[in-house]
């Protein structure tokens, strides 16, 4: 494995985010990473990339910090191009939930714990739970596991308006998931809050469970915010399911589109027979994107 890329994240408290932030820049660019990181009171959420040493190098001077000691780092073969530059920022929030509730922090409240090999046996014992998948709508298209509510997300932020529609199960067992397990942090911490009884998140993601167990119980592909777009385990064994659909035909696609409208930016599911016979039309209506969208429409990462 040449280039190695790190999903990560740790909700601590950070008291001086600006100058986390000087330090991740300046730690990343002598390593020569790119990627994206996003400091806050809260803690650190990042994604990088970079050669193989370069990364667990990484790894080495991050763990030498006892805030960041115990991060459960995901690990997956890079490109080389899976992010164009270095992006380290300050916000309020790891991951945007803007319910203004202080309280909603996973030091204070959040769901249990539970690890890919008893989400496994949940499935195989038949036993009965009810997955809420809090990723956005564009996606969990290419890839949920079986079963799964799947709440049309526009944003992360549009939980607090999901409430009505989870009422019936407030009493039963609930199983929080998203791509790395940094939104189920807050999102199993607030359905907590708001009277759940029993609520769970699955420890470090749908990208764990699915190296451990590739096409069992996951189908489709799961969508990553890199350059890569999707990601897929053991797809050419002949037990991978293609569940995404054209939003034009409604044919099976793994095809992702960005649209660049100003105003827009949807992320959408176009097969290239429908690309071909009548171009890159954005189901919101709009027609320009970018020149290099047009030549090139496979894989475009917004």
């Amino acid at each position: 494995m040449k280039y190695q890329i790190l999903l990560f994240y740790k909700y601590t408290p950070i008291e001086n985010p600006v100058h986390e932030m000087r330090e991740q820049r300046k730690l990343c660019e002598q390593l020569g990473l790119t990627g994206r990181i996003i400091i806050a009171t809260e803690g650190i959420n990042g994604t990088v990339e970079g050669e193989f040493d370069a990364t667990e190098k990484y790894i080495e001077e991050m763990t030498k910090d006892s805030r960041f000691a115990d991060i459960d780092w995901k690990k997956s073969e890079g490109t080389g191009e899976a992010f164009p530059k270095l992006k380290v920022k300050v916000r309020e929030e790891i991951v945007s939930l803007h319910l203004h509730d202080k309280d909603i922090k996973p030091w204070n409240v959040t769901g249990k714990y539970l690890e890919a090999e008893e989400l496994h046996k949940w499935f195989e014992q038949g036993r009965e739970f009810y997955i809420v998948d809090m990723r956005n709508d564009y996606e969990h298209k290419s890839g949920y596991f079986e079963g799964s509510i799947l709440p049309p997300f526009s944003n992360f932020r549009d939980l607090s308006e999901l409430l009505p529609q989870l009422e019936n199960l407030k009493n039963k067992t609930v199983l929080t998931v998203c791509t790395g397990g940094v939104r189920c942090e807050k999102a199993s911490g607030f359905l907590v809050k708001n009277g759940f009884a029993d609520v769970y998140q699955l420890k470090n993601g749908i990208v764990t469970y699915m190296e451990k167990y590739p096409n069992e119980h996951f189908k489709g592909k799961l969508y990553v915010f890199d350059g890569r777009i999707l990601m897929g385990f053991n797809t050419d064994s002949g037990e991978h399911e293609i569940v995404g659909k054209c939003e034009r035909c409604l044919t099976t696609s793994e095809n992702y589109i960005n649209c660049d409208t100003v105003g827009c930016h949807r992320h959408f599911i176009l097969c290239e027979k429908c690309i071909e016979e009548k171009g890159l039309i954005c189901p919101n209506g709009c027609t320009y994107l970018r020149k290099k969208q047009r030549e090139n429409p496979i894989h475009i990462n917004r």
